[in-house]
């Protein structure tokens, strides 16, 4: 019983330890948005890298933003994180904070320069 319990610690650690990291595409009104981290996704602070394109041509002038957000469950409250991305070498970069393990929603929106606002939902898992 004992080996069993430790055969599966380390089967769990490998698999947290060779996680990947997020890399995400959606597609909403012609543009396509692509969101990647930096690495595998922990509880805490997490880098992520998001970039637009239309019809294959980078843009680089839209207002980025996201929230990250898990619902309230029975015992828990509803939590949430945003954050406003800047642009940094031709990527929007933000910092998104999760305070604890489990599948976060997302709202990745972007508000491209003839003023319309853009949003693609999915979600992550850690």
């Amino acid at each position: 019983m004992k080996l069993i319990k430790i055969i599966s610690i380390l089967a769990l650690t490998f698999g947290l330890l060779n996680a990947e990291p997020i890399d995400l595409t959606g597609q909403k009104n012609g543009y396509e948005a692509n969101l990647k981290s930096e690495k595998s996704l922990v509880v805490g602070d997490n880098i992520f890298f998001v970039t637009l394109s239309k019809d294959g041509a980078p843009v680089t002038n839209a207002k980025v933003k996201a929230k990250f957000f898990m619902p309230e469950m029975p015992g828990m409250p509803y939590m949430e994180f945003k954050d406003k991305a800047k642009l940094v070498d031709g990527k929007y970069k933000m910092l998104i904070n999760f305070s604890m393990g489990g599948t976060w929603q997302f709202h990745l929106m972007f508000k491209t320069e003839d003023g319309k606002v853009h949003k693609i939902r999915s979600s992550v898992n850690l």
